[in-house]
């Protein structure tokens, strides 16, 4: 994500930058980053991604990609699931996280570009020690499925995905965006808890709406959340 940022004024075009080794990855927040051995760490650059609203969609993107080029690599859906705000869920552990960054807001409103990193468990999983204390159980693809793909073959299969998201985001809007990833969604339904700043809240999942924002049903009502961490 920091090369792709520096190099940013000079892509003409969505462009991705792939890491092979990556000593300074960060999470939501600034939290550390894992890097276990053969794992893919990827951003992607977009050159004016439109609004803020628009770029922090693009995370909804990026995980339908996420999805259906897992299935590619696989040959299988089986297990696969999306966890608000931005990760995949394999068997019930997580696969893969997604980062955004904004670059640069214009007069106009819009974003001068965006950045969304990605990280993918190809081979083998973080160590416990990494892990965030209550977070989901990081799980490999190779563990889970026995497929084992390199970086460069798993990309080959994300940035076309991405492409074909990304050209429906653009000509249809986030609506058919939303109703994909939620065909797609962990524990849709049922009870969860979002960590927020000060405060944790627990209800039913019962959507994401037209913004992509959470929506819980509580005991005191309908709590929308824009921003959180999710803990089953």
């Amino acid at each position: 994500m920091t090369v792709a940022r520096d190099g940013f004024a000079g892509y003409l075009r969505p462009t991705w930058v792939l890491a092979h080794r990556q000593t300074g990855g960060h999470g939501r927040r600034g939290r550390p980053w894992a890097n276990p051995r053969g794992a893919f760490t990827a951003t992607l650059a977009l050159p004016r991604p439109g609004t803020a609203q628009a770029a922090a969609q693009r995370s909804f993107v990026a995980a339908l990609a996420l999805f259906d080029a897992v299935v590619a690599v696989t040959g299988r859906p089986d297990g696969l699931s999306l966890k608000w705000p931005n990760d995949v869920l394999l068997n019930g552990g997580k696969l893969a996280g997604i980062l955004l960054e904004s670059l640069g807001p214009r007069r106009d409103g819009t974003l001068d570009g965006l950045l969304i990193g990605i990280g993918v468990n190809l081979i083998e999983p973080p160590v416990a020690g990494e892990v965030e204390e209550g977070a989901v159980r990081p799980v490999a693809l190779a563990e889970e499925t026995g497929v084992q793909v390199t970086p460069e073959e798993f990309l080959d299969a994300l940035a076309p995905a991405y492409a074909r998201h990304e050209q429906a985001f653009t000509a249809q809007g986030f609506g058919p965006i939303r109703r994909a990833w939620l065909d797609r969604a962990a524990r849709l339904g049922q009870t969860i808890t979002a960590r927020l700043p000060g405060e944790a809240v627990t209800g039913t999942f019962k959507t994401i709406d037209e913004m992509g924002y959470l929506q819980l049903q509580t005991d005191t009502g309908l709590r929308g959340i824009a921003a959180a961490e999710v803990f089953f």
